[in-house]
C-alpha cells in the first residue's frame, strides 16, 4: 500500500487556504479539509480544491444517530472526496449506516474511517472525563475491529497504535495517523507524537500533519522533508 503525507489545511478561509496551495506548484499534496474551514466555507471549498487536482480528507468527524448520519453521508458522496470519517464511539449500526448513505447508486464510494481516540486524548484524560478505565491502545483496538466489522476502510488513530491496528485488523485496513511532529519540533495540543520516520516504522499508511507545514517559513521545504522521512 502506497504512503502518503496528507496536509491539514486547518485555516479559517478560501483565500488563507488558496495562498497556501499555491505555493505548491509542482506536486499537488492530499489535503485534508476539517471543521474550522469547512464551517467556514461551505461545500464549494471542496469542489475547488478538488477542481486543482488535490485529493481530499474530508474530516468531519460525524457522530450522531444512524439515520441522521447516513442521510449526512449521502451528501457528503456528492462531493467527490476521497476519504470520509465519522466517530467509532458511535456504534457499529451507525458506522454501518454511514456506510450505506455514503455509497452511490453505481455502487462507489469515497474510503471511510473511524476516529478511534483522539491524539490529545491521553490515559488520564479518558479516564477521567470519558469515564474508559481500559488501557488506551485496548479501548483504540476495540473500536478498530468494531470499524472493521462495520465495513469501514480503516482508522483515523496515533501512529503508536498503527501497528497495532494492523496486527488486529490487517494489513489492508488502513491507519491514518494524525499526531504527526518532525523531531525538533513542538508537540502542541497533542498528546501521542511521534515524528514521521517513526510513523513509518510503526505502519502507519498515510500521516496527518498540520502546522509543521502550515506555519513553517518554506511550507514546500517542510512538505517535501515530511515526504522524504515518512514515504522515503
Amino acid at each position: 500500500m502506497a504512503k502518503d503525507v496528507i496536509i491539514a489545511c486547518d485555516f479559517s478561509s478560501a483565500e488563507a487556504t488558496y495562498a497556501f496551495l499555491d505555493k505548491f506548484t509542482g506536486r499537488k499534496p492530499f489535503v485534508k479539509i476539517g471543521m474550522e474551514l469547512f464551517y467556514a466555507e461551505g461545500p464549494e471549498i471542496v469542489r475547488q480544491i478538488k477542481a486543482r487536482g488535490h485529493r481530499i480528507f474530508l474530516d468531519l468527524k460525524l457522530h450522531d444517530i444512524p439515520n441522521t448520519v447516513k442521510k449526512a453521508m449521502a451528501v457528503l458522496s456528492a462531493l467527490d472526496v476521497d476519504i470520509c470519517n465519522l466517530h467509532a464511539a458511535g456504534t457499529v449500526p451507525m458506522m454501518e449506516a454511514a456506510l450505506e448513505g455514503l455509497t452511490r447508486a453505481d455502487g462507489s464510494r469515497p474510503l471511510l474511517i473511524a476516529v478511534t481516540q483522539l491524539t490529545s486524548t491521553d490515559q488520564q484524560h479518558m479516564e477521567d472525563d470519558l469515564l474508559i478505565r481500559e488501557p488506551i491502545d485496548q479501548v483504540v483496538l476495540h473500536y478498530a475491529q468494531n470499524a472493521r466489522k462495520a465495513g469501514l476502510d480503516g482508522v483515523v488513530c496515533s501512529p503508536l497504535e498503527a501497528g497495532k491496528v494492523h496486527a488486529a485488523c490487517g494489513e489492508g485496513f488502513l491507519t491514518v495517523t494524525p499526531g504527526v511532529r518532525f523531531a525538533d519540533g513542538d508537540a502542541g495540543d497533542q498528546k501521542r507524537v511521534t515524528t514521521p520516520a517513526r510513523a513509518r516504522e510503526l505502519g502507519s499508511d498515510y500521516i496527518v500533519v498540520g502546522r509543521p507545514i502550515t506555519a513553517a517559513a518554506d511550507p514546500v521545504a517542510a512538505y517535501e522533508r515530511c515526504v522524504r522521512e515518512f514515504v522515503g
